[in-house]
Formats: C-alpha cells, sequence, structure tokens
C-alpha cells in the first residue's frame, strides 16, 4: 500500500523530523520500518520494526492476538529479511537485540 522514506510530526511543538526511515505498509495496516540509529562516527545500528495486525477472531477460534509474538510476527520477519537483505550486507544471521 505504502512504501516511503517518513517523517514524523511532533505532537505537541508541531517539530518535523524528516528521513526518519524507509516504511513499508501493507493493505491490512501491518508495517515494516528500517531505521538506522547510532550517533558515533564509526558504526550504526540498522533496527527494523515489526507490526501486526491481529484480525478479530472468527467463530469458534481463540484470537490471533493470543499467539506468541515470535510466532504471530515470523512472516513479516521474514519478508522483511527478504527485502532488506540485511543478512546479506551485514553478514549476520540473526539480531544481537529482540524486543
Amino acid at each position: 500500500r505504502i512504501a516511503d522514506d517518513f517523517e514524523y510530526t511532533d505532537p505537541v511543538d508541531k517539530s518535523v523530523a524528516s528521513q526518519q526511515g524507509v516504511r513499508l505498509v501493507f493493505r491490512d495496516n501491518s508495517r515494516i520500518i528500517f531505521r538506522l540509529s547510532g550517533t558515533g562516527s564509526v558504526g550504526a545500528t540498522i533496527r527494523m520494526y515489526i507490526e501486526a495486525v491481529a484480525p478479530p477472531p472468527s467463530e469458534g477460534s481463540g484470537s490471533a492476538i493470543d499467539r506468541a509474538p515470535n510466532e504471530a510476527l515470523a512472516p513479516l520477519v521474514e519478508l522483511g529479511l527478504k527485502i532488506s537483505k540485511l543478512e546479506e550486507f551485514t553478514g549476520r544471521e540473526e539480531p544481537t537485540v529482540i524486543t
């Protein structure tokens, strides 16, 4: 649905921070966001944020929100890694931090 280099507008002082990262928004409003962080002159951290929209529970089944986060987010994580080629570019096969 959307792929952009997004910006953030502070709701209080209305200041705008541009070039905040690459945002992919899908039809169901799930999102994958890539951001570069780090203030030092050497090295940086690539952050991949995953946000999935849980559909309402269907008749006779539990809610998708009841699943473990790693299970519920796995398809978007796999897609984000494939699209970004993070493993290829960084040489890392797994993240150093998961929150």
